[in-house]
């Protein structure tokens, strides 16, 4: 999974924000779908730019993360590795997708883990619950040092 980082959780967050204000949600189109938004907030290209170099090659995103090559020169290839590159990894990309890593999964209420990976809304809270994961795995690593030993400071009224 990807790790936890401040860019990361925001891409999630602002790919939420797109998708919750957006009426471009089609599943079927790549530029448009689960993992085609969020390439849209990582790469900073078009939905229609997204599809067009997808269609180079056969198969949806899972199938065409299966056979990623980061040297093969092809569109979508250079999309994956700027995804990757950004911190995500292919089987979040995958899970994505599928709406299916179970550690995401498991932070629902067990009455809304069945998640139908084409539905927007499911996609949205999907994305949400992944990005709260992330924040609160970041935000456990903060350390505050102690103040003991560290002289008071006093202020003037």
């Amino acid at each position: 999974m990807a790790k936890a980082s401040i860019e990361i959780i925001q891409a999630l967050k602002a790919t939420v924000k797109k998708l919750e204000n957006s009426k471009q949600y089609q599943w079927g189109h790549m530029g448009s779908c689960n993992c085609g938004h969020l390439a849209q907030e990582v790469t900073k290209l078009k939905k229609d730019e997204i599809h067009r170099r997808a269609m180079e090659r056969y198969g949806d995103w899972s199938e065409q993360l299966n056979d990623y090559c980061p040297t093969s020169g092809l569109p979508l290839d250079d999309i994956i590795s700027e995804m990757l590159d950004f911190g995500f990894d292919a089987d979040d990309l995958r899970h994505l997708e599928s709406l299916s890593d179970k550690k995401v999964l498991l932070q629902m209420p067990i009455e809304e883990r069945w998640l139908k990976h084409n539905i927007k809304n499911d996609v949205i809270k999907y994305i949400t619950v992944w990005a709260e994961m992330l924040e609160k795995e970041l935000l456990e690593k903060v350390q505050i040092p102690s103040i003991v030993g560290m002289r008071e400071i006093h202020t003037v009224d």
